[in-house]
C-alpha cells in the first residue's frame, strides 16, 4: 500500500490527535493515556478484575494497530525500523532493548503519576500544573538522553 509508505504530515496528524483528546473527554469524561490501559489488561490478567474495560480496549488498539500498519505495510520484521538503533546494534539485540527501555518507562510513569500521553495531550490540554511540570521532565529528560546517545555513538 503506497499511503504507507510516507508518514502523514504534522497538520492531518496532529488535528487527528487532538479530536481524539476533545472526543474521549467528552463522551466518557476520561483523559486519554496508555498507562491505563496498560494497568487495565495487566489488572485484568492478573485476576484483580473481570473486565478489560475501554483503557483496556484502547491499549490493544494501539498495540493492534500498530501491528496492522507494519503487516500492511511491509516492514514487519524487516529490521531497521528503529532508526540509529537498528543501524547501531546487533539485530538480536534491538528486541532485549526495547523490552528494556519498555520497562523504565512504564516505571518511569507509573512514579510521575501518567504517561507522556495522558500528561502531555490530556493533562496540559486540562491546564493541569501537574502535567505541565510532568511533561516538561519527559522531554528534557529524552532531550538529554538522546544528545547523551548520540555522543555515546
Amino acid at each position: 500500500m503506497d499511503i504507507l509508505v510516507e508518514r502523514p504530515p504534522w497538520f492531518v496528524v496532529g488535528p487527528l490527535i487532538g479530536l481524539c483528546v476533545i472526543g474521549l473527554l467528552a463522551l466518557v469524561n476520561r483523559r486519554l493515556g496508555v498507562l491505563g490501559g496498560f494497568s487495565a489488561v495487566v489488572e485484568r490478567a492478573t485476576g484483580r478484575t473481570d473486565e478489560l474495560g475501554w483503557r483496556g480496549a484502547f491499549l490493544l488498539g494501539v498495540v493492534g494497530g500498530g501491528l496492522i500498519f507494519a503487516l500492511l505495510s511491509g516492514s514487519f520484521g524487516a529490521g531497521g525500523g528503529y532508526g540509529w538503533l537498528s543501524r547501531s546494534v546487533d539485530g538480536a539485540l534491538v528486541g532485549p532493548i526495547l523490552v528494556g527501555a519498555g520497562v523504565l518507562i512504564g516505571f518511569g510513569a507509573k512514579t510521575a503519576g501518567g504517561c507522556t500521553s495522558g500528561n502531555g495531550l490530556s493533562g496540559t490540554a486540562l491546564g493541569s500544573p501537574a502535567s505541565f511540570v510532568a511533561f516538561a521532565s519527559f522531554m528534557a529528560t529524552a532531550v538529554g538522553v538522546s544528545l547523551a546517545i548520540e555522543g555515546l555513538l
